[in-house]
């Protein structure tokens, strides 16, 4: 198989990811730059912004209710680690979504950090309308790069459910509203299963001519790898600018942090994550969580980029949400760090 320069880039540079080790449960890396790695070194960005699914995403396919103060517990933790994008529920049917019925009283209770903005998901211009009744000065909206997926998903043809979110579009305009917007299945559909990279792509440029500041690409049952994102990026920066796309993936077959290197290479310098790799999709049977946050975090660190999280506040948050719910953390970087502590405060004899 013959590889383009850019992703035969990705997959040379896969093996050289991190020079970092842990102390007493802590990050700390050796001096690290990124123009030590010769003139055949990918063009990484130099800051990523990390934007924070896990209230949203990462809760919705839960089966049991989580109690709304754990909900706002979580959320007002995650907003003293540095983040500055953090989605925190959906103005959804409950009878879709029951787990996320509890919008409006979550928007009430966080304590809102003003570096933070607070983003919800709206599938409609009802949603819409109760998320700014509930005080959210950004909405989510989102269409499907797979028509099978988009009826299965919101019962409406690819071109339905963008023609639908023109009034949300205007209502956002005119309420002084940001939108971003989210593509869905942009390289493997559960149901009709490859997309090609140029599906994407167009639905993509519609969003964003639609008033999207930006557009996150999502590989929603993590059926991506290094190649397969890469084209997909490629063909979309062929209409938007990269500054404009964001990268969504989850790690159902373990290649979402391999995905989010091979997104980085070609400039993204906006990443989905989920504290603790919560998550799925109620509507893609077996898809699981998106990648962990503190696993990004992790990986940024090793390699000098820029990510304005305290690892250590992150860690925390990752392990109340867990025992919240009972059960492990999803992240290894999260995991590793919680057995160190572990290990360092058993008392000597």
């Amino acid at each position: 198989m013959v590889f383009s320069k850019d992703v035969s880039h990705v997959l040379l540079s896969s093996g050289k990811l991190i020079d970092g080790i842990l102390k007493a449960g802590n990050i700390a890396t050796s001096s690290f730059n990124l123009s030590t790695w010769g003139s055949s070194a990918p063009a990484f960005p130099s800051a990523v912004r990390i934007y924070e699914v896990g209230p949203r995403d990462g809760l919705q396919n839960e089966a049991t209710f989580v109690n709304t103060d754990v909900k706002v517990q979580l959320i007002d933790m995650l907003s003293t680690v540095g983040l500055k994008s953090i989605e925190a529920t959906s103005f959804v049917s409950p009878k879709w979504v029951p787990q996320l019925a509890d919008a409006a009283d979550v928007m009430a209770s966080i304590k809102k950090v003003p570096e933070v903005t607070y983003s919800v998901l709206t599938p409609n211009l009802k949603g819409f309308q109760g998320a700014v009744q509930a005080g959210a000065r950004e909405v989510a909206i989102f269409a499907s790069a797979s028509e099978s997926f988009s009826q299965r998903n919101i019962n409406c043809t690819i071109s339905e459910s963008l023609k639908r979110f023109e009034e949300v579009a205007k209502a956002a305009q005119d309420n002084g509203v940001t939108m971003r917007g989210y593509v869905s299945c942009v390289v493997g559909c559960p149901i009709q299963g490859p997309v090609a990279p140029e599906e994407a792509a167009k639905v993509a440029k519609v969003l964003l001519d639609m008033g999207c500041y930006e557009v996150s690409m999502g590989d929603t049952i993590g059926v991506g790898t290094p190649l397969t994102i890469a084209r997909m990026f490629e063909a979309s920066m062929r209409h938007i600018p990269v500054s404009k796309l964001a990268a969504h993936m989850h790690d159902t077959y373990g290649q979402g942090l391999a995905n989010i290197l091979a997104s980085l290479q070609l400039g993204i310098s906006v990443v989905d994550s989920s504290v603790a790799g919560l998550g799925g999709c109620p509507y893609a049977k077996g898809a699981t969580g998106n990648v962990a946050t503190e696993d990004v975090v992790y990986m940024l660190e090793g390699m000098g980029i820029q990510h304005g999280i305290d690892m250590r506040k992150l860690v925390g948050a990752g392990e109340f949400i867990t025992k919240a719910l009972g059960r492990k953390t999803n992240s290894r970087a999260a995991a590793a760090i919680l057995a160190k502590n572990r290990f360092t405060q058993v008392p000597t004899q």
